[in-house]
């Protein structure tokens, strides 16, 4: 049956010496989808994006991406796809322009003046296009990267921490052109560490120390996790956080504002100490957990791949 993946992977494996990096991941994007990767740094995600794109070859596992085999073929998938790396890799002293038509002829594309041009005005570039790369603060180089990343007209996008160090405006506008992209058919692969990002992706995906916990959409990912949590409010709640941290029942303590969040998987338990343990004034109720709520409690769960 033919099927509308654009990423379909099973048991993807890479070791590093004695030490597995990425364990056994099994994947499918579909077309125009936005599939966030979420995890702490060390958690195998480059590298799994690395392996997608054609940079390094799996010890283990099959599939393919964009239809072509991710251990034989490719050549073929760096060709269509975009890849936005952690850290800004362009030539700091050129020009946006200058690097743009670099990156076309590598790619070799076709009237190459016209395609620079495009991307300049698709990422709203062209009134600095003379401006030299080193000269421009981190949202602009993001727009630069990612107009690299689109000039040659790739059907998926690999998008390695792409809005680290770049302000509330822009990460908002690299978003809102992310799922501009999407609607036209483009294929976002995306890892992040802020739990809105990962609210705007279609599906998202946890990782932690190379294994896959759990995937879904976020509604589905939070339903999932089990996690009962209550809002605390009232006075002197800095001593109440220390009073309910290591007791039964109680897995986070998280200050929110005027308020703490208290989360736990064993609900009754974890009632059954605040009843016990919040003074008079101080009242708890009980709230949906959060994205990072769950997040949290799945890394805390999780097992250390050293050692």
């Amino acid at each position: 049956m033919k099927t509308d993946f654009v990423i379909d992977v099973a048991g993807v494996t890479k070791r590093f010496g004695a030490k597995t990096v990425v364990n056994g991941i099994d994947l499918q994007v579909e077309r125009g989808e936005i599939f966030g990767f979420l995890g702490p740094n060390g958690s195998g995600k480059t590298t799994f994006i690395r392996m997608l794109c054609g940079l390094l070859t799996p010890d283990g596992g099959s599939g393919t991406c964009l239809g072509h085999d991710i251990l034989t073929e490719q050549p073929l998938i760096k060709r269509e796809v975009g890849y936005m790396t952690q850290r800004f890799s362009y030539y700091e002293d050129m020009s946006i322009r200058e690097n743009l038509d670099f990156i076309a002829r590598i790619y070799a594309v076709p009237d190459r003046e016209e395609a620079v041009q495009r991307s300049l005005e698709q990422l709203r570039l062209q009134n600095r296009s003379h401006q030299l790369a080193g000269e421009l603060s981190g949202g602009w180089k993001q727009r630069l990267a990612l107009a690299a990343c689109l000039i040659h007209k790739p059907l998926l996008l690999l998008l390695d921490e792409p809005t680290a160090g770049v302000d509330p405006k822009a990460r908002r506008g690299f978003w809102d052109e992310i799922h501009r992209l999407s609607t036209e058919g483009i294929t976002v692969l995306v890892t992040t560490h802020y739990m809105d990002e990962a609210e705007r992706c279609h599906r998202i995906a946890c990782l932690a120390y190379g294994n896959l916990l759990v995937r879904g959409t976020v509604d589905e990912v939070v339903s999932s996790a089990g996690l009962a949590t209550w809002s605390v409010a009232g006075p002197d709640l800095g001593t109440l956080v220390g009073a309910l941290r290591g007791q039964a029942g109680v897995e986070q303590v998280v200050p929110f504002g005027n308020t703490i969040h208290v989360s736990g998987s064993d609900a009754a338990s974890l009632e059954a100490t605040l009843a016990r343990l919040c003074a008079p004034g101080q009242e708890f109720t009980r709230t949906v957990s959060g994205l990072e709520d769950v997040f949290i409690s799945l890394m805390d769960r999780a097992k250390d791949n050293f050692g």
